[in-house]
């Protein structure tokens, strides 16, 4: 692995982590002394689960951030978007529908917007993998705890935990009967109500059952014909059955139902470029200068199913315990969106329907003894189907803008090509209807071995071992006549024209081309130069080219991949107070197809450009199979290999708690996923690395104040990155490679400093027990795009400084009542920029949410 030693940046927050390391040796002795007096103060015990052995987080030995149920009441965390506020290390960003939520941990993360890819970041819920982002907290009654495990953890999960892994843990059902209702009422009149209840049904049968719903107003104004964006408006249920025979044997079954309907989500326009005079003159309006205000034509719709049974059976089978974990989930996707972002109807939909069906299966023996080594073994199948319709059509507008913007180019290559003028390229409901989809199979053998060499050191192998096989297709039907019109062959039979010679003609061409080699060349060289054929500009217009479906005679839509990761650690209690370890892991994560319209061949398998310019023999052309202004690009990203070395400390004292890491990460072949305008460009970056340090840090500085800081520090960089498709070039024809080197650039929308700092007061009042709490999530600057370009365009940063507050108390008969604010000081700023669809020179972007707040009532029975 690549070490850069110098990264001046972080030696503030070095300096601060050897502060803070010093100061816990050094109040050793006082805090210790001060246990020995009558009133100690205590700090919580946090026990972690991911690691599928139960240790406090302060044994555990890798890095690990816990949230826990209070905390979660506390900070009003509704869903895993919220988690970031929390968890610096964490990203989490919601885009264009409710159903695309980004995880980043370190900065390495994916998995939005393409189905075809699934996470680096494994969501876990109650050990079942969620294979796709719509998972949500806020639909889960009971939440125990939260963890987030940073860096590869593929010895401990069956399935893609390249970068890390988040993992959700509910209460069981409880034997002694328990009930809660809670409601919540907040700004953009939204109104909460959850309800939760446990108990028993016989002695060795209990039950709990909870429901949710969730209903806001959009904070985003749509001033066209759509109505306000951004709203909520969700609802979940799920019930739940603990079997315990005998105290050897206990299954847990676990049933659960959510759905989405919501219009969602506002992008605004945050550079109106010079298509924007293009909409005015057609009677639209591009709405700018408001971060939440739109005008579109009609609101995006997200209708999203989600559902699933688990069963989980624990065996106790005396020197080891048998845990088998078997899930079916299926998740439905209805969504649409005004894509154009404007007033005028140039798109009339972008629309998608995706079904993903999910069946996984995980078995593990754990070791049940106190002998000198533990080990865990394990075994997980996954077998997964995903179906996609896609529908992107033209609206009435376009056509006029089309024309506008190429000055009535296209009637006159109608009136060229004897087609009826103003009837034929641009009309309303020509475009793309799409169907994509894969079968995904996977298996994989893992587990862990810790040799306790002493009492104090523990040295800890893990492996994992993957074969991972999908079969994917990709069929578009095209109706968008423009984008299937060879220009340069239109311009080679203008310039043929000029000579008497009909381009049709093959013979009167070959005629031409013996006599007259040398201007047959000129003639071939001249229409692919933008300078030389003019009708190359219109390219620009040619938003939705020709696919070429696969499989087909040369690409088989199959990919298998397989792959032995492991885990090698030492660590070392130094004393009762102090731990400290060092680890070296491998991750994998396999290939992912892109299931969308910007899949196309690789070069490897075709030689782009038009077929009067002689371009070279490939296995597709040779094939038969070559269509008009077919370019090359990707139809998958080849598998991620994740690499980490991590040195840790954790310092636990009775009032005071710290956990350093210094990492170094890097991803080989990481996935990707740009989006270029019109769809997504997926491709393997050859190295993204990382290395920094992150803090968590927590003190009781009285017996009722709590105070917390968490830190992420760190020097992202593509080590080698040439990326095919980011940079979008008009000017150059389809069949051109269009590359931008990113090698040694700092990735954008990763920050080198990422904080989050909390003080929690608690207090007495007669009898209510009171808390006052406050946090302030921090993020330093970020660069918007990769492309210098784009960047230019939008010319800003992207900065977080935001600060959430609460306050509350609960009654000695569990009633609660907080009051809570998030984003208390208006902290605007856009979360991600996008290149606007088919408005070259226009960028648009997502706005983060404005301040809301609320009240909470909760009765606990």
């Amino acid at each position: 692995m690549q070490v850069r030693p110098n990264f001046n940046h972080l030696k503030t927050a070095l300096t601060m982590s050897v502060g803070l390391a010093a100061f816990a040796s050094l109040s050793a002795p006082a805090v210790a002394q001060e246990t020995d007096n009558d009133s100690p103060r205590t700090m919580q015990t946090v026990t972690v689960t991911s690691t599928k052995r139960e240790q406090t987080l302060q044994d555990v030995p890798v890095a690990v951030s816990v949230v826990d149920d209070s905390v979660i009441a506390k900070a009003q965390i509704t869903d895993l978007n919220d988690l970031q506020s929390l968890v610096p290390s964490l990203s989490v960003g919601q885009l264009q529908s409710s159903a695309n939520t980004n995880f980043v941990i370190r900065g390495f993360g994916n998995g939005a917007n393409n189905a075809g890819i699934e996470p680096s970041v494994g969501v876990f819920i109650d050990g079942v993998y969620r294979s796709r982002s719509a998972s949500q907290i806020s639909d889960l009654p009971n939440i125990e705890r939260v963890e987030v495990l940073r860096g590869p953890q593929s010895t401990l999960f069956g399935k893609n935990a390249s970068a890390g892994v988040i993992s959700v843990v509910t209460k069981k059902p409880s034997f002694e009967p328990m009930a809660s209702v809670e409601g919540t009422v907040s700004n953009y009149n939204g109104y909460r109500a959850k309800v939760y209840g446990t108990g028993p049904i016989t002695d060795t049968l209990a039950f709990s059952l909870g429901g949710s719903y969730s209903k806001r107003d959009g904070y985003i104004e749509d001033i066209g014909d759509g109505p306000d964006t951004n709203e909520r408006n969700r609802y979940g249920i799920r019930g739940e059955l603990l079997f315990e025979p005998n105290e050897d044997m206990s299954f847990r079954l676990i049933g659960d139902y959510d759905t989405i309907d919501e219009i969602c989500c506002g992008a605004v326009n945050v550079v109106n470029g010079p298509t924007g005079a293009v909409v005015n003159a057609l009677g639209g309006q591009v709405v700018t200068g408001d971060l939440y205000k739109v005008g579109y034509n009609f609101g995006s719709t997200n209708n999203i199913d989600n559902g699933g049974l688990s069963l989980q059976g624990d065996f106790d089978l005396g020197k080891m315990t048998l845990t088998s974990i078997t899930a079916y989930r299926q998740t439905s996707v209805d969504q649409n969106a005004d894509s154009d972002f404007t007033t005028a109807n140039l798109l009339s939909a972008n629309a998608n329907q995706t079904d993903i069906d999910t069946f996984t299966q995980e078995v593990r023996l754990t070791s049940d003894t106190d002998g000198p080594i533990d080990w865990m073994v394990g075994g997980f199948y996954f077998d997964e189907t995903v179906d996609i319709g896609n529908q992107i059509y033209f609206g009435d507008d376009f056509r006029g803008y089309a024309d506008i913007l190429s000055g009535g180019a296209l009637g006159q290559i109608e009136a060229a090509l004897g087609l009826p003028v103003g009837q034929v390229f641009g009309q309303s409901g020509q475009g793309l209807t799409e169907q994509f989809g894969q079968d995904n199979k996977a298996w994989s053998m893992f587990g862990t071995v810790d040799w306790h060499a002493t009492d104090r050191l523990t040295a800890t192998v893990g492996l994992n071992y993957t074969e991972d096989k999908k079969d994917a297709y990709g069929n578009i039907v095209d109706t968008d006549v423009f984008s299937g019109v060879d220009l340069v062959a239109l311009g080679f039979a203008q310039a043929l024209g000029n000579f008497g010679v009909d381009a049709t003609d093959p013979a009167q061409v070959g005629a031409f081309a013996a006599a007259n080699p040398a201007a047959f060349a000129g003639i071939q060289a001249a229409v692919q130069d933008p300078d030389q054929n003019p009708l190359l500009a219109l390219q620009a217009l040619q938003f939705l080219p020709p696919f070429l479906n696969f499989p087909n005679a040369v690409e088989d839509g199959k990919s298998k991949d397989d792959k032995l990761t492991y885990t090698l650690r030492l660590a070392y209690d130094a004393t009762d107070n102090v731990n400290v370890y060092a680890s070296y892991g491998t991750g994998f994560k396999a290939t992912s197809w892109n299931l969308s319209r910007d899949s196309r061949p690789f070069a490897s398998d075709f030689t782009a450009g038009s077929s009067v310019t002689s371009p070279g023999s490939s296995p597709i052309r040779d094939a038969g199979l070559a269509v008009n202004n077919l370019s090359v690009g990707t139809r998958y990203a080849g598998p991620e290999l994740a690499t980490v070395i991590e040195l840790g400390a954790k310092f636990a004292y009775n009032t005071f708690a710290v956990n350093v890491a210094l990492f170094d990460q890097e991803i080989e072949g990481f996935q990707s996923n740009t989006f270029s305008g019109t769809g997504f460009n997926l491709t393997n970056a050859g190295k993204q690395s990382t290395q920094g340090m992150e803090v968590d840090a927590s003190w009781n500085a009285t017996d009722n104040l709590l105070l917390t800081f968490a830190g992420t520090f760190q020097d992202p960089v593509y080590d080698d990155f040439t990326s095919t498709g980011i940079k979008i070039d008009p000017s150059l024809p389809l069949s051109a490679s269009n590359e931008l080197d990113l090698s040694g650039q700092k990735p954008y929308d990763i920050p080198e400093v990422a904080t989050s700092t909390s003080a929690t007061y608690s207090f007495d009042v007669n009898s209510l027990a009171s808390f006052v709490r406050v946090d302030w999530q921090y993020e330093s600057e970020t660069d918007y795009f990769d492309d210098p370009a784009n960047q230019a365009l939008i010319n800003d940063t992207h900065k977080i400084s935001t600060f959430n507050a609460s306050a509350g108390f609960t009654t000695a008969d569990g009633l609660g009542v907080t009051v809570w604010g998030r984003n208390i000081f208006d902290d605007e700023y856009i979360t991600v920029a996008f290149p606007t669809t088919a408005q070259s020179g226009s960028i648009n972007g997502y706005p983060s949410q404005p301040p809301t707040y609320g009240i909470t009532v909760r009765k606990s029975f």
